[in-house]
């Protein structure tokens, strides 16, 4: 991959890594009162560990988003990292780049969108999202193996 591809994706994670940081001081420091307003009239959700309310759910739902934007952001970083290295397949890393973006902003703006507004549509997005995610790692994993590429070692 060009030194110019890789410095690109570095850069897009390196942001996305400070957008996600926001994310998460917004999280801590200031979302309940929106939540609390937001979600005010919706009954409790059902978990594993009991009944919570609908505020603390959508908390746990944005905290999620922001948990999943940023080890993806890095898995962003890591495309551009490993672009540099030899031997590296370009299409894979480059596929990998988009599905890491698409994948944050499906899986963790449809998490933010749903938490934020309440409405359960945005949060369909989340599965598409996830979906690419993984198959972002699984294309940074096909594009640094190096299952098939030649080396020259001297010697034959």
């Amino acid at each position: 991959m060009s030194n110019s591809c890789c410095r690109c994706w570095i850069t897009c994670g390196a942001v996305l890594m400070g957008l996600g940081v926001i994310a998460g001081a917004l999280a801590a420091h200031g979302l309940d009162e929106r939540l609390s307003a937001v979600h005010r009239s919706s009954p409790p959700v059902d978990r594993l560990a009991g009944s919570i309310s609908a505020p603390a759910k959508a908390l746990d739902d944005f905290r999620t988003a922001v948990r999943y934007h940023v080890w993806h952001a890095l898995g962003m970083i890591a495309v551009g990292l490993a672009g540099s290295l030899a031997g590296t397949r370009n299409w894979p890393l480059q596929a990998a780049g988009i599905c890491f973006g698409l994948g944050i902003i499906g899986f963790s703006g449809g998490l933010y969108a749903l938490a934020l507004t309440g409405n359960s549509s945005f949060g369909l997005a989340a599965p598409a999202g996830g979906s690419l995610i993984i198959v972002g790692w699984f294309l940074l994993a096909a594009g640094t193996c190096p299952c098939g590429s030649r080396t020259t070692t001297g010697s034959q």
